[in-house]
């Protein structure tokens, strides 16, 4: 086995958010970075087509960004979360703008906002029209490459966390490029490891985001919250790929209209129209499509002729499908896009274990509470991940530890759960469908086999959706359609996934 004993601060994961923690951390000393494919090629932040949401127009504020926010989260948003993170938007636009970011801009040179559902302005600053994510991580990639204090190892697969006898965090067990284990030492670990769509078979994600993170850090003994708030994008491409290629909410925010295969405008009825936020929106589509209709995105009057410039990304996904969006309408379906849950954490990062940090998809910071406020992801990414690196390099630096030997464990696999996700801890919910899935994954949870960790985290999606008796945000149940009078967020454990004395009897 291949030992790094360097010590240095750790990065698990090379998108938005573990590029901006490295970046950072290098203004203070050597920091290695962890990319379990090749730069850029599975993190889901360059799949991010709507843009960056900064309160930067001039008719805008972070504190009416901050109030949208908490709308759209539906209660359960941690408003000090919303309004930091908020307040730091425009300085995280104005830094990667230092680092080179390309951004859209006016004719007369100021930066061009879209608008987007749910937002009172119009703040979502963006590149290439629908190539925000691309050219963001591009410019981060760059800067990482130009930092000699940072070491990117590509081809590296982190499996599981290391710790000492005291249960502090220590280092990192992982594959190499040839499958090999090898372990990275260090007391300060950061897991930026992304989302879970991919626990789902109908989702927008890569095929490498199943929670992976979460799992590390649940098994070191790391709190979960809010693991039930799954957001359903409403409108993915719906030509039978997998993943499915995105469809901008910006393309709404341009005038797109939603219609059903009769031609009818569904949304009209509501009051912000296609514009509601997008749990609304999923429940609308899903009603149509449970009813046996199709749907389509139609933005041939809104935008016609100009759909290839204003949305290039879209518009080739479109017409490598056969269609061409200036003259057809789109066939959309709601997908698995982004988890408001996560590893719990304060406003530095910290997770409940010693040494280890989160930010990212896989950290619950409070900002998005039951449903994310569209662009607010990326925003969160860049400004936790400075957070994180300011409070470890503020911090001692811990020495190496030793830890006992470990196994490496296979590499994840989730075509078993998928299924069993999307259909009973989907757009719609209720107790029946949760507990088949509940009985399905948890003797797979408890397996040594490679579905091992998709099904624990898939376990703690439907058993916090089990749980949570009420609707609220993007957990809806069809048994408890109303929302409580409180709002509470949910905590938990593996212990609660997986109760001590049936784990032992188990085995």
């Amino acid at each position: 086995m291949g030992q790094h004993q360097d010590g240095h601060p750790l990065v698990i994961g090379a998108g938005v958010a573990g590029l901006s923690t490295a970046l950072r951390l290098a203004e203070h000393g050597p920091v290695t970075v962890l990319c379990a494919a090749g730069l850029g090629q599975q993190a889901a932040s360059a799949w991010a087509q709507g843009g960056v949401a900064a309160a930067v127009g001039r008719d805008d504020s972070p504190d009416l960004h901050a109030h949208d926010t908490l709308d759209a989260g539906d209660g359960l948003c941690a408003p000090e979360a919303a309004t930091r993170i908020t307040a730091e938007g425009p300085r995280a636009i104005e830094r990667l703008i230092a680092l080179g970011a390309r951004f859209d801009r006016t004719a007369g040179g100021a930066l061009k906002l879209g608008l987007e559902a749910a937002h009172s302005r119009r703040r979502i600053v963006h590149a290439q029209g629908d190539g925000t994510g691309r050219e963001v991580l591009r410019t981060l990639i760059d800067a990482a490459q130009r930092t000699p204090a940072i070491t990117l190892l590509e081809g590296v697969d982190a499996r599981c966390l290391l710790q000492d006898a005291q249960g502090a965090v220590a280092g990192v067990l992982a594959a190499d490029a040839a499958g090999q284990a090898v372990t990275h030492r260090s007391g300060a670990v950061v897991l930026a490891t992304g989302g879970l769509g991919g626990l789902y078979a109908h989702t927008t994600n890569p095929a490498g985001a199943v929670g992976r993170g979460l799992a590390m850090a649940v098994r070191a003994g790391a709190i979960l919250q809010d693991m039930e708030f799954v957001q359903f994008h409403p409108t993915a491409l719906d030509v039978g790929l997998d993943p499915m290629p995105l469809v901008s909410e910006a393309v709404r925010g341009e005038g797109a209209w939603l219609v059903n295969d009769v031609g009818d405008r569904f949304m009209a009825a509501y009051p912000r129209a296609e514009l509601e936020p997008r749990d609304v929106v999923a429940r609308a589509v899903w009603a149509e499509l449970t009813a046996g209709r199709r749907v389509f995105l139609d933005a041939r009057k809104a935008i016609g002729e100009r759909f290839g410039s204003a949305f290039p990304t879209i518009h080739a996904a479109c017409m490598a499908a056969g269609l061409d969006p200036a003259c057809e309408p789109i066939p959309i379906r709601p997908a698995a896009h982004y988890h408001m849950g996560g590893v719990a954490v304060d406003a530095a990062g910290r997770s409940s274990v010693e040494g280890l940090w989160v930010c990212g998809e896989a950290a619950s910071t409070g900002l998005h509470g039951a449903n994310r406020l569209a662009s607010n992801s990326l925003l969160e990414a860049a400004v936790c991940g400075e957070a994180v690196a300011h409070d470890i390099a503020g911090r001692p630096a811990p020495s190496c530890r030793d830890v006992p030997p470990a196994a490496l464990p296979p590499p994840p696999t989730s075509a078993t759960v998928r299924p069993w996700l999307d259909q009973h801890a989907g757009v719609l919910r209720d107790a029946a469908g949760l507990r088949q899935a509940a009985d399905a994954l948890t003797p797979l949870a408890r397996s040594a086999g490679p579905e091992v960790d998709a099904a624990l985290i898939g376990l703690f999606i439907v058993q916090g959706a089990l749980a949570r008796e009420e609707s609220r945000g993007g957990h809806f149940r069809t048994d408890f359609p109303d929302r409580a009078a409180e709002a509470r967020s949910s905590r938990q454990t593996l212990a609660d996934a997986l109760p001590p004395a049936t784990t032992a009897a188990a085995a």
